[in-house]
């Protein structure tokens, strides 16, 4: 079964050690809306996936996979 799109991208920030804080400045996306992004309160945007994928060194398919129905 596939993760849904926020805890991808929880998890991966989490097995990289990186906070919120250094991936905000990494992406230069807000922390609040990176926190949104992680509880599954917002969706990010196809070119805001591409900026966390890049920021967390990852195929970008690595979190598209997340919004796809399972």
């Amino acid at each position: 079964m596939k993760k849904d799109l926020h805890e991808q991208l929880r998890q991966l920030r989490e097995e990289r050690n990186i906070t919120l804080e250094t991936l905000a400045l990494k992406t230069r996306i807000g922390t609040g809306k990176l926190e949104a992004y992680e509880s599954g309160a917002e969706t990010p945007s196809v070119q805001t996936i591409l900026k966390l994928s890049n920021a967390l060194e990852v195929p970008a398919s690595n979190l598209l996979d997340g919004l796809q129905e399972v």
